[in-house]
């Protein structure tokens, strides 16, 4: 199993230590030194401030911040957690990833999903009702000027003639689809390489307009219904990697964290076949941050390798 960990502006309002250049510095560093082996950012260019009042979080630009990342360290994975795909014209995200993926030497994951919040939408100027068709027609746009060097497609937004844009990510990035709805294991089934599901306590599943995701028990009727579907399009379920977490042991960096039951809690996920475990530290402060990062590594991380 792989491990990978998101920001820590996790909260509103965020702790100002984490906004520091030497902070984002220290934390990628000491997310690489301590075993993880992906880090990520989330991604909400234009939130409301009903939503950030009510349990919502701040956001660096998950572009941006990555390319910092992958300056200062060597060898963790580049993974969005996540990109919200129709906010953003395709062609300018095929040449933000084509870019950092180039200059990382290919370790940048393509994390994206619809999103949920309509008045991020809204403030975008992106019609909420149209995600879905949005988000598969930047799929096929963003895979399509990838490869080919007389890219032409006619859609949304788009009136493409002969592009042949430059890098071309070779191998191209995988591409993980987030959200819980049997929609999303569709597409990953179809052309995806990754499903990255998201807790969603069944109090706040109407909210974030997702399929409630609370036990091991939801999971793994999920990933019954992923592996139908990868059966059916005849593809190999090891070539698909799955990215979750575990709430056993408690949380990260609090007192009261239990390590062993925690690595119980990752073996489970193991057996359903998921090959890429998520965490979160605090956000209350940098120095809390770190600790939490070097204790999981060495409580966590290291014993699940030994």
């Amino acid at each position: 199993m792989k491990f990978s960990v998101t920001y820590p502006l996790i909260a509103h309002p965020y702790s100002p230590d984490l906004l520091k250049r030497d902070a984002l510095r220290q934390f990628c560093q000491t997310a690489e030194r301590s075993g993880f082996d992906g880090i990520g950012f989330t991604d909400h260019p234009a939130p409301t401030a009903k939503w950030l009042h009510s349990g919502g979080h701040d956001a660096l630009d998950p572009f941006v911040a990555l390319s910092f990342c992958a300056a200062m360290t060597e060898r963790i994975r580049l993974i969005p957690n996540i990109v919200v795909l129709p906010y953003r014209h395709p062609l300018i995200v095929a040449k933000m990833v084509a870019t950092l993926h180039t200059l990382s030497e290919g370790r940048f994951t393509l994390a994206v999903a619809t999103g949920y919040l309509r008045g991020e939408y809204k403030a975008l100027g992106v019609d909420f009702e149209q995600r879905n068709a949005l988000f598969d027609q930047s799929v096929e746009v963003i895979r399509g000027v990838w490869s080919d060097d007389d890219f032409t497609y006619e859609g949304a937004g788009i009136a493409a003639t002969g592009l042949a844009v430059n890098p071309k990510p070779s191998p191209p990035p995988p591409l993980w689809i987030g959200g819980n709805s049997s929609r999303s294991r569709r597409r990953v089934a179809r052309y995806g390489d990754g499903w990255t599901p998201f807790p969603a306590p069944r109090v706040i599943s109407q909210t974030t307009k997702t399929a409630p995701l609370e036990t091991i028990e939801d999971l793994a009727e999920m990933l019954d219904e992923l592996w139908r579907f990868v059966d059916e399009v005849g593809r190999d379920r090891a070539e698909i990697d799955v990215a979750f977490g575990t709430p056993e042991g408690g949380t990260p960096g609090s007192e009261a964290f239990q390590p062993e039951a925690h690595l119980r809690g990752l073996q489970k996920l193991v057996g359903l076949g998921v090959t890429w475990a998520h965490t979160s530290v605090p956000g209350d402060s940098l120095a809390h941050a770190l600790e939490t990062l070097q204790r999981y590594g060495e409580t966590v991380i290291s014993p699940s390798r030994a």
